[in-house]
């Protein structure tokens, strides 16, 4: 009788055994196959972002984060675009030659963008990083944050910061505390206008 309780003992202590080492199994198994999974800081950081540039007017704009940036997309008014390569002499680098850009964005010359109606790039002054505000009516004696940006502005972006101007291709004007042009990010634009940041279908050089 007592071989048959010990025996009866024996199997229920090692069916407890098998389980709890599969339950063990099982619980180490999740975050190991987690693993294989981006995390959500990883996505973050590298993760393109889609945005649905149809639904923005001309003259609007709409700020995302991409990779922990905040980036504008600004449709702009065709009158502006129209009329980007007619203040150069006022700019520091015009030709974006000094600029962070793919080099699909430098061959289009002033407009610096895909599809000329949409503007993309970093909402980040390149002087010390502060977000510059859009001030998009041109030729007027336009005022943005109380400050008057003369009566031939032609459009652009303002930083509050420091006082830096920038047109609406993100073109710094000259002496300004901002050394650079705006950055432009890696983006693709669909014939539907569904901007995609942080890809880049540009060819491959061999």
């Amino acid at each position: 009788m007592s071989d048959q309780v010990d025996h009866s003992r024996r199997r229920l202590l090692t069916a407890a055994t098998v389980g709890t080492g599969a339950i063990g199994l099982a619980f180490a198994a999740v975050p190991f196959l987690e693993s294989w999974e981006p995390s959500a800081r990883a996505k973050a950081l590298g993760a393109p972002v889609a945005v649905d540039a149809s639904k923005l007017e001309a003259g609007q704009m709409l700020k995302v984060v991409w990779r922990g940036q905040a980036v504008f997309v600004v449709r702009r008014i065709k009158s502006i675009v129209d009329q980007l390569g007619n203040h150069d002499a006022l700019l520091a680098d015009p030709a974006s030659d000094d600029s962070t850009q793919p080099a699909y964005i430098k061959s289009t010359g002033a407009v610096r963008a895909r599809n000329p109606e949409y503007w993309v790039g970093l909402a980040v002054c390149t002087h010390l990083g502060c977000s510059p505000l859009g001030a998009f009516e041109a030729n007027n004696s336009f005022q943005v944050s109380g400050v008057d940006l003369g009566a031939n502005w032609p459009g652009g972006f303002y930083c509050p910061c420091h006082g830096s101007k920038y047109d609406l291709s993100g073109r710094v004007f000259k002496s300004m505390p901002a050394p650079k042009n705006l950055t432009i990010p890696p983006y693709t634009i669909s014939a539907d206008e569904r901007v995609v940041i942080g890809v880049d279908d540009a060819p491959k050089s061999a």
